[in-house]
């Protein structure tokens, strides 16, 4: 099972002596899980990103955050009849509760809790309304109206919103994710969905760095950005994270662009 770019990111800051990293997770049993990996139990707490005051309580006394937090599709059972293809839902919660509700009160909680730094993992994508991500979960209603899905326009509200809070911030959009090892690659920033070089994907556990280097490198404070790979085997692999800021030439994503929920 592949990891999930928290997990790898966490692991990441687990190794690094000049951090003492906490992973927040939902669950008792994911917890154990990695406890059991051999992760700490007294670097784990348990808080679901849903309940303000948990999270809250979670992250007093927190100097800096990684938000990984993302609503996660699943096959419904159920086939669209005009189409043939499966219906998606999100059955651990909608995007609207966890990308903008539980990004919000991880926000507040690490404002309040006098963070000088929130490191936030979004998506790609944000800047077309009709990306077919945002279809994801999306019903219906008899009024010609419609509940639930858009997962990249909460996505977007949150980034937004951590924009606007005052945190010092640095906001990732990655593209596709992939299940390889990191480490490999030249990584690829950019903005606003462009794609001039390099793939529309990147391995999770190269996002992860970048998200681990951005607390490290004082220049990915205020930056919100792209980041991509080249395939492996192109390019060089990228070592010098502060030098790859460097490709932006001063751009950072336009919100202007696109919409939020």
């Amino acid at each position: 099972c592949a990891l999930p770019i928290w997990q790898h990111a966490f692991r990441k800051l687990l190794a690094l002596p000049e951090f003492e990293p906490v992973g927040i997770v939902r669950s008792e049993e994911s917890k154990a899980a990695l406890v059991k990996s051999g992760v700490p139990a007294d670097a784990v707490t348990v808080a679901d990103v849903t309940d303000e005051a948990a999270i809250a309580a979670a992250l007093a006394g927190c100097d800096a955050l990684i938000i990984g937090t993302s609503a996660k599709p699943a096959p419904s059972g159920e086939t669209d009849e005009s189409t043939g293809r499966p219906i998606f839902g999100f059955p651990n919660g909608q995007p609207e509760a966890v990308d903008w509700l539980g990004q919000k009160s991880q926000i507040d909680g690490a404002k309040a809790a006098g963070a000088i730094h929130v490191v936030l993992c979004s998506s790609m994508g944000g800047t077309d309304p009709g990306n077919m991500l945002n279809a994801l979960g999306r019903e219906s209603l008899p009024d010609g109206s419609t509940k639930g899905g858009d997962i990249l326009l909460w996505k977007r509200k949150a980034e937004k919103y951590l924009i606007d809070s005052g945190v010092p911030f640095t906001i990732v959009h990655p593209g596709g994710l992939l299940n390889e090892p990191g480490g490999k690659r030249q990584l690829v920033l950019g903005v606003d969905d462009e794609r001039t070089v390099g793939e529309r994907s990147i391995p999770r556990e190269d996002v992860a760095e970048v998200l681990v280097q951005a607390l490290r490198i004082p220049a990915y404070r205020g930056r919100s950005f792209d980041l991509r790979s080249m395939n492996e085997g192109e390019g060089a692999v990228t070592t010098d994270f502060a030098a790859l800021l460097d490709e932006l030439g001063g751009r950072d994503c336009d919100y202007s662009l696109g919409k939020m929920a």
